[in-house]
């Protein structure tokens, strides 16, 4: 396992970037719009929308206004909110091609002070469509980079690099990184490190990786902690002190419509998500003060 490990990671090779979020936030001044969050890894099943939903739900609890974007054309962010498909009337795909307003788009859930777009079968055929789009990069951006009502937009991104996922990272303050402590998907985060410099260059100089979420963690198997110390001496900070733990709750949720935080508060990952939720504010206020301290 030793071995294997050390062929094909390439983590520790490269230097950790400690001023990214300094940089960032000079370009974020708190309240004139949104702060707009991207939910992303290349890799599928890391937990990446029940990150998004329990976290917007966590935000929401404590009196933010957050609206979950989901760009996966699986929907089930939309799934795992109640939204059923058969009663959407705009949709993130309608958002992306300029034909509603995410105000339009925006419908309400059962947890107050938290709206989404829901995501629509269209998206599957928009990879297509947007090869020859006019200004097909920033579609996301020109949606969202403007006053709304809301604190927070959190886009959910599908499980890879397209450019559903690349219009999220161009319109992105910061990208937050749900990681499954396993081995391949260590592989996947070095990728999209990769991914998140080549947008820094050509798209989003502003783009910053806001944090890492360990999930699935589980303290009694031994890969677990190894790769919790190799994710921990690369990325430092920005790995959240909080982790999500293997849950039965987390999984069950989504089937009743429910982020597991409304379905069952008292488990343990609802429970740890709240913690996260917490963590994330302190980092953000953070960003704030010191986007307020070069303003």
């Amino acid at each position: 396992m030793a071995s294997a490990r050390n062929d094909h990671l390439s983590l520790r090779k490269e230097p950790a970037n400690n001023d990214a979020s300094h940089e960032a936030s000079r370009h974020y001044k708190a309240y004139d719009r949104p702060r707009l969050l991207a939910m992303a890894n290349q890799k599928g099943g890391v937990g990446k929308t029940t990150t998004a939903i329990n976290l917007a739900t966590a935000l929401a609890a404590v009196g933010k206004r957050v609206l979950i974007v989901d760009l996966d054309p699986q929907g089930n962010a939309s799934t795992g909110l109640g939204v059923r498909r058969a009663m959407i009337r705009c949709s993130a795909y309608d958002v992306l091609f300029g034909d509603a307003s995410v105000e339009e788009a925006a419908a309400t859930t059962k947890v107050p002070n938290l709206d989404i777009v829901p995501s629509s079968v269209h998206l599957s055929g928009a990879e297509i469509e947007l090869v020859t789009a006019h200004n097909r990069e920033f579609r996301m951006r020109d949606a969202l980079r403007r006053p709304m009502g809301y604190d927070y937009v959190i886009m959910d991104c599908p499980p890879s690099l397209n450019l559903l996922t690349l219009n999220a990272l161009v319109a992105a303050d910061s990208l937050i990184v749900p990681l499954q402590c396993e081995f391949y998907a260590l592989e996947g985060l070095s990728h999209l490190t990769k991914t998140v410099e080549r947008v820094r260059k050509s798209y989003n100089p502003e783009l910053d990786i806001q944090g890492v979420v360990l999930t699935m963690y589980d303290q009694r198997n031994n890969l677990t902690s190894m790769v919790e110390n190799d994710v921990r001496s690369f990325f430092g900070d920005k790995v959240y002190k909080t982790v999500i733990p293997r849950n039965v709750r987390l999984s069950e949720a989504p089937s009743f419509g429910l982020p597991a935080i409304v379905y069952d508060m008292k488990c343990a990952g609802a429970r740890a998500y709240i913690h996260l939720a917490s963590e994330m504010i302190k980092r953000e206020r953070q960003i704030a003060k010191e986007a307020r301290s070069v303003a």
